[in-house]
C-alpha cells in the first residue's frame, strides 16, 4: 500500500515537471528570432553589422516627388511618417534591408513599397567609414503614432541576427485626429 502511494505521488511529482517544464519553455520564435539592441530616438543604437541613429520623424498627409521625370504625389487614408536616421557599418560591408514601425497598440507596418522608388530608401548597402543617411516612409494609422518603435534589420527576416529597435517617444495629436505638426505635402525628392 505504502509502495503504491510512493509510486502514486512520483508519477505526479513527474506530471507536474514536464507541465512546468512546458509551459515555461522559450517558443521556437523567441529562439530564432532577432536579437533586440534598444535605444531611443536620442541616442545610437549598435547592431551587430550597423549602427542606426534617428534623426527626425516627420508626418505628412501627402508626398510627393519625381519619378521617372514626372511628379508624383501619394496620399493615404491615415498618415505618411518618415523617418530620417544616419547609418555606419561596423567592422565589414553592411546590408541594411528592412524597417517596421510597431505602433502602441502592437500593429506593425513595413516601410512602404509605394515610396520605394524616391531615393534614400532601403534597402541600402554600407561600408565601414562611409556614413549614409536613409528615409524610411510608412503609411500608419494616426493613432499609432504616439510611442511608437522603429525596428531596423539587415535582413527581410533576421533570424539569430541583431535588430535595432528604437524608441520614438511621445507624440500628441491634433484636434483633427493628427500628430502634432503634421504638415500637409512632404517632398522626398529633397535633400536630407
Amino acid at each position: 500500500m505504502m509502495r503504491r502511494v510512493a509510486n502514486l505521488a512520483v508519477f505526479l511529482i513527474a506530471i507536474l515537471l514536464c507541465y512546468g517544464m512546458q509551459t515555461t519553455k522559450p517558443h521556437y520564435a523567441d529562439l530564432t528570432g532577432p536579437i533586440p539592441a534598444y535605444g531611443a530616438i536620442s541616442n545610437t543604437v549598435h547592431t551587430r553589422t550597423f549602427d542606426i541613429g534617428v534623426d527626425k520623424v516627420v508626418f505628412a498627409r501627402t508626398l510627393k516627388f519625381d519619378q521617372f521625370g514626372k511628379q508624383k504625389l501619394l496620399t493615404t487614408g491615415g498618415v505618411w511618417a518618415i523617418v530620417t536616421a544616419n547609418l555606419a557599418a561596423t567592422k565589414d560591408s553592411a546590408m541594411v534591408a528592412a524597417a517596421t514601425w510597431r505602433g502602441p497598440d502592437g500593429l506593425s507596418y513595413r516601410a512602404s513599397e509605394r515610396a520605394s522608388l524616391a531615393t534614400g530608401g532601403l534597402p541600402m548597402a554600407l561600408d565601414p567609414g562611409v556614413p549614409a543617411k536613409t528615409r524610411m516612409v510608412f503609411e500608419i494609422l494616426p493613432s499609432q503614432a504616439d510611442e511608437a518603435m522603429l525596428l531596423v534589420s539587415g535582413k527581410l527576416f533576421a533570424p539569430l541576427d541583431s535588430e535595432a529597435r528604437i524608441a520614438l517617444g511621445p507624440v500628441a495629436l491634433q484636434a483633427d485626429g493628427m500628430p502634432e505638426g503634421t504638415v500637409e505635402t512632404y517632398e522626398l525628392g529633397k535633400t536630407f
